[in-house]
């Protein structure tokens, strides 16, 4: 791998970032005005990725794969595919230091009507129910819904304190979830019970990796895997884009793949593969044989306090591709409106409304289902779009370059299309929900595009 030509210092230290400003977005200079660390870019990494996924995945998993090496190298692929992904997706970032994800770069890679209009209001709401479901085991006679709408409303307050605020809870919240999953993962292998299960590989193994079970526990992995694009929505905010981009893409990839690695193995080696099979809530089961009868609350306060930093994240970045649309819609324009404190207030508490209302109605499940498909549409134009550009646009600067290229990218793009027929075949009316959504995003966005001066989205993308 330190041989390949697709990863050289210069990626790494920015030393070829000069000349990036002219690849950047009009308007908005990059660096400018920056408070991120790229510390804080990899906890919010790290937060988004670990939700609930990995603890609820194991028991269909072993259903079909009753074998500890095989499932650890599920999870290791599943990593190593989103890998793939953060290299791309760094070269973008690198080239294109502007907030908002991939709004941003298909609008730079194909066109501005190309760039899906995905929030993240429902995945919050998805987190802030899961927080009041393991929080009721925590506090028994709390409502969970109370609990979901509280820990919204505190995540938002912070988040409208403006940046720096945002920033330092971030990372402390983060921080004590990486805590807390090392002290279970070290309490599991000191006094957990073995079980009989191997980790090294076997003979059997091979008929294991090579079905189709392993295929589509992949599918499921990525989704435990989602979230290591987090800090390309936080572009415009972190100093030195070019350097930390990457820097926090891969550390916070890596961290996670390694933590959920662990889990797995501590779920393996502390609990019965036939207690674990076909069942939800693993995490609590395996809880329950290292701690006892209390370690349903221990595990469910561990989770509780994890997705505390994850609803976090998501209440981070989503505005953010809200605010960039109103830089460049003015319609939206509202949007694009930031407090004194550098927070994009009206942006936030959109997301915030939609986030409760959909806490009410408890209609986030059916939107996340109706989403999923175009979530990865958005991600495989994206990476796609790195091959586009290095075809047609080989001159502009790039401060990173993928590594790998263009072997990442294609085995990025082959997962994304399985994942994508496999959501066609076995959920084809929510897939056929998320294109229509995508094609009324594409309608909308005309709309507004006709009532623009054609001057008027460049200068509206100057800061206020």
């Amino acid at each position: 791998m330190k041989k390949s030509r697709g990863v050289t210092r210069k990626a790494w230290t920015g030393m070829a970032a000069s000349g990036t400003e002219s690849a950047a977005w009009p308007g908005r200079l990059s660096g400018a005005g920056t408070t991120v660390s790229a510390m804080v870019a990899t906890a919010i990494v790290v937060a988004d990725m670990v939700g609930v996924g990995v603890f609820t995945s194991l028991g269909f998993q072993v259903k079909d794969i009753p074998s500890g090496f095989s499932i650890l190298l599920l999870w290791t692929v599943g990593g190593v595919v989103a890998l793939c992904g953060v290299f791309s997706y760094s070269e973008l970032g690198a080239m294109f230091p502007r907030s908002s994800g991939e709004y941003n770069f298909l609008s730079r890679a194909f066109h501005p009507a190309f760039a899906a209009t995905v929030g993240f209001a429902a995945p919050v709401a998805l987190a802030a129910m899961a927080f009041g479901e393991y929080g009721k085991a925590v506090l028994p006679g709390t409502p969970p819904l109370a609990l979901a709408i509280g820990v919204v409303w505190l995540v938002s307050i912070v988040q409208l304190g403006g940046v720096r605020h945002s920033g330092t809870f971030q990372l402390i919240s983060t921080i004590l979830k990486v805590v807390l999953i090392v002290a279970f993962l070290i309490a599991g292998f000191v006094i957990g019970t073995p079980q009989p299960v191997s980790f090294t590989p076997s003979v059997s193994d091979f008929a294991h990796i090579t079905s189709a079970p392993f295929a589509i526990g992949l599918v499921f992995v990525m989704y435990s895997f989602s979230g290591w694009n987090a800090a390309t929505y936080i572009i415009g905010e972190m100093r030195t884009p070019q350097r930390n981009l990457p820097r926090a893409l891969l550390a916070g990839t890596l961290i996670v793949l390694v933590l959920y690695v662990a889990l797995n193995a501590v779920f393996l080696h502390t609990t019965p593969i036939d207690k674990l099979s076909g069942q939800l809530d693993v995490a609590r089961i395996a809880g329950s044989h290292i701690f006892g009868e209390i370690g349903g609350r221990v595990v469910g306060a561990m989770i509780c306090i994890g997705l505390v930093s994850s609803i976090s994240a998501m209440m981070w970045i989503g505005p953010r591709v809200m605010m960039t649309m109103g830089e460049d819609i003015p319609a939206l324009r509202v949007f694009a409106r930031k407090s004194s404190k550098g927070a994009p207030a009206y942006a936030i508490l959109f997301q915030f409304a939609v986030a409760n209302l959909l806490l009410f109605t408890r209609s986030f499940e059916a939107v996340l289902d109706f989403i999923q498909f175009a979530l990865l549409f958005c991600s495989f134009f994206t990476v796609l779009g790195v091959i586009k550009l290095r075809i047609t646009q080989p001159e502009l600067p790039r401060p990173y370059r993928a590594w790998g290229y263009p072997v990442t990218p294609a085995v990025f793009l082959l997962v994304t299309v399985f994942m994508m027929y496999y959501l066609l075949t076995e959920r084809p009316l929510q897939s056929l929900l998320g294109t229509l959504m995508m094609i009324s995003g594409l309608l909308i966005y005309a709309i507004f595009r006709e009532r623009t001066d054609p001057g008027s989205a460049t200068a509206s993308a100057s800061p206020e």
